[in-house]
């Protein structure tokens, strides 16, 4: 497929984009570390590198008050632009363009000095804002274009400024969050007027050559957000004031709708950036679930959008845009949508990298070079850690054979197909027999590997991955219990009544899947295409009946689904208690006979009554061939979920192959 749309130069003032292909701005966890500078100009001259037509830095805060905390960082004067300069230098030494994004966190803040046009706390903040002051408000423009002139000082092309997701000049915009009485308030002109001064401020300290970008909420999926005459009309003010692009921003981040996980449809947003595009003469970004050039293309034939924004795409592989330009979009390592890498360590407080692409992040430690001594290297199981592992070994030159006991690769990513809105973790395994191949791997799937074939190798990875833990229970060997891979896996159907014991990632998942397909996206949370209402929400539809009657326990006592992911194990949550899922805690399993599975619960004895009973209660590593290969003296690597099988953990899996692929 060509992509002529896609790959069209887009001149904007002195710069000149050789493709509609943006990098969206992210947080990535690391940047006020010692080491953050260096590590920030790497990871953008990577994806500089990768053809992207424009990087978009992660925001930087132009004053105290405005900075996400402890890991945000702030750019206020000179004596800070050594290390802007730095990530100028790279990424212009690899041909890349790059803006600086602007961003006030608003009410968002994480530290107790935060400030917001009143004096509301934020749903998700357990800290109330102070309400600023005319003053703070006219600091606060000035340094805005105090923060802009250093940056454009600091070699940037130019700038973007934050107006989106529900920080601080999305709080002045809406008025679930601006309640002044006094002229930044009121109706929209008042509302809009500290946006259109940061505006002109920032114009006046890039100047007129530098590019300058705005990023507007296309739609804020909260009560009281923009109507959708009001994001046109801010649109068309920014475009009077002479932004040169509308980057499209979708939700709140208090919203109670997922915007980016795997559960959205891809391009699911693009209707909203469409009614902003048909309304201004300047070029519009779409963004939020664009991953694979196919879309993007479309999008753009569609006249739904100038140009495309993508985050997450860029993490998973920084080449994207190169793969695209150069007629290898097939093999373009994509984004699964999963959070896994990105954004849950960033709430949890750690560094962003990527579940499919380990390097991501850490691309100064994460480097590999040729083997000075070739090796022959047996990895035994095709998993996440067996696949990443033997990819990185074959691409230095290592002879490697990858035995594989199944018909395809990706261990216990293939169960993903069974889950709506997982289909797309299929993509991965995909990559990486291709990426295989082309490395010279010797893949041999369908071949449980025994030691006395793998006497011959130098060396041997044992990534054979885990086996579902047995249930030790009266009545446990019955027909009616199953374990959680004969559902994932299409083996066992599940009846009408289904118990699942265990309420951690797989309960879910097993939960998900004999629900089958989930309802229509937009239904199911209450989202209104018609923007009839400002916000863009209406009430949810009512959930249809469930194909089955699901009841899932657990024996501990906290709340189901707490190991899930901090970003999506709310939607996953949500969506179960939707479709009427019984969830219980605190429960003692007792025994199973025929009718069902008997518990204590809540100090009384009840019987759930059951056609089929999923065994989710963990995993136990698999490691048949390891004694005798150590007997036979042989050197041996365990990795994944052979080496730890606590709980199935593909982000460790895929790091901990990575690692050892570039150390063998």
């Amino acid at each position: 497929m060509s992509f002529p749309r896609l790959l069209s130069p887009l001149q904007l003032r002195s710069i000149r984009l050789p493709n509609r292909m943006i990098m969206g701005s992210m947080h990535l966890g690391f940047e006020s570390a010692p080491d953050a500078f260096p590590r920030l100009a790497h990871f953008y001259a990577e994806r500089a590198k990768g053809g992207i037509g424009l990087i978009v830095t992660g925001g930087v805060a132009p004053n105290p008050e405005g900075s996400f905390g402890p890991d945000g960082t702030v750019l206020a004067n000179e004596s800070q632009l050594d290390g802007h300069r730095l990530i100028t230098d790279m990424v212009h030494a690899e041909g890349g363009r790059i803006a600086m994004q602007i961003l006030h966190c608003g009410r968002y803040g994480k530290h107790p000095d935060i400030v917001a046009p009143s004096a509301i706390r934020a749903p998700i903040s357990s800290i109330v804002p102070r309400e600023m002051t005319e003053a703070d408000i006219l600091g606060t423009i000035a340094q805005y274009g105090r923060t802009a002139a250093l940056a454009a000082q600091a070699g940037y092309d130019g700038v973007e400024v934050m107006a989106s997701e529900g920080y601080l000049i999305n709080e002045f915009l809406a008025l679930r969050t601006n309640k002044r009485t006094d002229r930044w308030g009121g109706d929209l002109d008042g509302r809009m007027r500290f946006l259109l001064d940061i505006v002109r401020s920032v114009r006046g300290g890039i100047g007129p050559d530098l590019l300058m970008s705005a990023r507007l909420s296309m739609v804020d999926l909260v009560e009281d957000g923009l109507a959708a005459d009001e994001v046109v009309t801010v649109a068309k003010a920014l475009e009077a004031e002479g932004v040169d692009i509308i980057n499209s921003g979708i939700g709140w981040h208090e919203a109670r709708v997922p915007t980016i996980a795997h559960t959205v449809p891809q391009g699911a947003w693009s209707w909203a950036t469409a009614r902003v595009k048909a309304a201004v003469g300047i070029p519009v970004a779409a963004s939020n679930r664009i991953k694979s050039p196919e879309l993007a293309e479309a999008l753009l034939e569609r006249g739904e959008a100038d140009l495309v924004s993508m985050a997450r795409p860029l993490l998973a592989d920084p080449a994207f845009a190169a793969k695209v330009r150069d007629g290898r979009a097939e093999s373009i390592n994509a984004c699964i949508g999963c959070n896994q890498g990105c954004l849950d360590p960033i709430f949890s407080g750690a560094s962003a990298t990527c579940l499919v692409n380990p390097r991501a992040g850490r691309e100064i430690r994460f480097k590999a070079s040729p083997s000075l001594a070739v090796k022959s290297i047996a990895v035994v199981g095709g998993g996440p850690a067996g696949m990443s592992c033997a990819l990185e070994a074959a691409r230095r030159g290592h002879q490697v054979t990858l035995f594989e006991a199944a018909d395809e690769l990706g261990g216990q990513f293939t169960l993903a197909r069974q889950v709506p809105g997982k289909e797309e973790y299929l993509a991965t395994p995909r990559y990486y027999a291709s990426e295989l191949a082309a490395a010279g791997a010797n893949i041999r799937l369908g071949h449980t590997a025994t030691t006395a074939e793998l006497k011959d190798f130098d060396q041997v990875v044992l990534a054979a991955g885990i086996r579902p833990r047995r249930l030790d229970l009266p009545g446990a060997d019955l027909p009616l219990v199953a374990s959680y891979d004969d559902i994932l896996s299409g083996r066992r159907q599940g009846g009408e009544r289904v118990a699942i014991l265990g309420s951690g990632g797989v309960g879910f998942d097993v939960a998900l899947a004999l629900l089958g397909e989930h309802e229509p996206f937009y239904d199911a949370w209450g989202i209104d295409r018609s923007f009839a209402t400002p916000g863009g929400l209406r009430p949810a539809a009512t959930a249809p009946a469930p194909p089955r009657r699901i009841t899932m326990m657990q024996r501990k006592t906290e709340r189901p689904g707490g190991s899930l992911g901090k970003t999506t194990g709310w939607i996953h949550k949500a969506t179960l208690q939707r479709r009427g899922v019984e969830m219980l805690s605190g429960v003692t399993y007792e025994r199973i006979d025929p009718s069902g599975i008997h518990i204590l619960f809540n100090n009384e004895a009840r019987l759930v009554e059951v056609d089929t009973i999923v065994v989710c209660i963990g995993q136990e590593p698999r490691r048949d061939l390891l004694a005798e290969l150590i007997a036979n003296g042989k050197p041996v690597h365990l990795i994944g979920g052979a080496r730890e099988a606590a709980r199935l953990d593909a982000l460790a899996a895929f790091e901990e192959g990575t690692r050892l692929g570039l150390a063998l």
